[in-house]
């Protein structure tokens, strides 16, 4: 036993350099590299490594765009450091390698191609920092190729870090392409080996191919959070992964918390009204406005840190039915998912609350271990252009108690009044008063035990997805 306790250690504690060894002597990988944008990191690496003839058949830099253009072609959205370009890469580099010698090199060759495309730090100038990056790999001589692509955003300040931070990276993916293909989440894991926490983000991750055809890239997308690689992944309404700064990249953005298990007609309610409300604000229209329903993994009442991931991913996609955004992040704050949106716009974040969670930001307590306790997370929360929709609820004798009625500790009153009179809170209507007697966890009892009549208190077409899915339990 110690002895395959030792094995494991060794293995997951191989540094970058022993990896690219470990890859270089291994005489049946042989592949090409080609990286634009960031110098020839990844190379560089299994060069330094020694043998390095006996895995690379060539390395490649296109920097120049015509020069780009006329080896991968010219990609529908023009765009350069894109996912179609890194996939036009892999796809052209593996085709060469197993076209040129495939026939004079052993059966037993299992071939690959890594390509990166990278907009790193430019001189002098405040650019976004990132890069996609991808390996396409025989799992086994004679295959199909597999494929696994990463969006990769650079958190270093000087384009020499970054460029030694996707070198890293790049070895990783490559080793764990071969070596832990069969385990999709040890790849995700493995990806920042040798490096410094913070260096990179990892926003996006996508698994093709043989072995990867069970591998549910939602799931993995969310592993990345629970790895530690990223803070928030974003699905767009088709179910596909979407990369934040591109979804966000200067928008007006809404967005509603909650737990969505499942989506019910009140959901729907809160988030059209908050559109209702939110579409009132100067600049934003349907054009320049995304809504995103968020799934917090880390809230404050912990509902969903040990949650399965499949049943994150089964209300992602009912959300996604309903033609919603989702977002799936760990943020607890309301201040620090403020913050990460703020990174990509600069435009309206309007946040929709119910009067329990407002209740729950004026509770001191939910600002332990904030320095500044809650006048710091007011002050990062209302700095500018973000202001929150408050819906109504119903008290215990039947009557509708909107935003203004919210009772706080008398020593935030004044608080409070200040956030009223300068407009940082907005009350927005309810629809329907027989929509509060939608209970999430009555629901999910009538699921599991197949009684009771939950669907009528779900949108058209979700109770359908349920019980084809079995999702939450259902027994049929």
């Amino acid at each position: 036993m110690d002895k395959i306790i030792n094995s494991r250690l060794s293995v997951s504690s191989r540094t970058t350099t022993q990896k690219a060894l470990r890859l270089n002597l291994d005489e049946k990988k042989y592949g090409t590299i080609v990286e634009i944008g960031a110098g020839q990191e990844v190379a560089r690496h299994f060069f330094l490594a020694g043998a390095a003839a006996g895995t690379i058949a060539k390395t490649m830099s296109a920097y120049d765009m015509k020069f780009s253009d006329a080896i991968y072609g010219v990609q529908e959205d023009r765009r350069y450091v894109s996912k179609g370009r890194v996939e036009a890469m892999m796809e052209q580099e593996f085709d060469l390698v197993v076209d040129r010698v495939g026939e004079t090199r052993s059966k037993s060759s299992r071939y690959f191609s890594y390509a990166a495309t990278v907009a790193a730090k430019s001189f002098n100038r405040k650019n976004e920092c990132h890069a996609w990056c991808g390996v396409r790999v025989q799992m086994y001589p004679g295959a199909k190729p597999s494929t696994i692509t990463v969006h990769v955003r650079m958190l270093d300040d000087n384009a020499e870090a970054q460029q030694q931070a996707l070198g890293v990276l790049g070895v990783n993916l490559i080793y764990g392409a071969y070596h832990y293909f069969e385990n999709p989440k040890q790849i995700i894991d493995s990806l920042t080996d040798g490096m410094k926490a913070n260096r990179i983000e990892i926003d996006s991750i996508n698994f093709e191919g043989p072995y990867f055809e069970d591998a549910d890239n939602r799931i993995k997308n969310i592993h990345l959070i629970r790895s530690w690689k990223t803070r928030a992944v974003m699905f767009k309404p088709d179910g596909s992964v979407g990369i934040p700064a591109e979804m966000l990249y200067k928008k007006n953005i809404l967005t509603i918390r909650g737990s969505f298990r499942p989506v019910t007609n009140l959901n729907v309610d809160m988030i059209e009204q908050g559109q209702n409300s939110f579409s009132e604000l100067p600049g934003v229209n349907p054009s320049n406005t995304i809504a995103i329903a968020e799934i917090s993994l880390n809230d404050a009442h912990g509902n969903d840190a040990k949650v399965p991931e499949s049943d994150i991913v089964a209300r992602v996609q009912l959300l996604n039915s309903l033609g919603y955004n989702v977002m799936v992040s760990d943020y607890t704050r309301y201040f620090s998912l403020r913050a990460y949106f703020r990174q990509f716009t600069q435009l309206q974040i309007g946040i929709v609350m119910g009067m329990v969670n407002v209740k729950q930001i004026f509770d001191e307590k939910f600002y332990r271990g904030v320095e500044g306790g809650i006048l710091e997370g007011f002050g990062k929360l209302f700095p500018d252009n973000t202001r929150i929709f408050i819906y109504p609820e119903m008290n215990e004798d039947g009557q509708l108690t909107e935003f203004t009625d919210v009772k706080v500790p008398d020593h935030l009153r004044f608080l409070y009044r200040h956030l009223l009179e300068n407009g940082f809170l907005h009350g927005i209507e309810c629809s329907d008063p027989k929509l509060f007697n939608i209970y999430s966890r009555e629901i999910l009892k009538q699921i599991s035990s197949g009684q009771g009549d939950w669907q009528k208190d779900l949108p058209v077409g979700v109770a359908e997805e349920i019980i084809k899915n079995k999702f939450f339990g259902h027994r049929g």
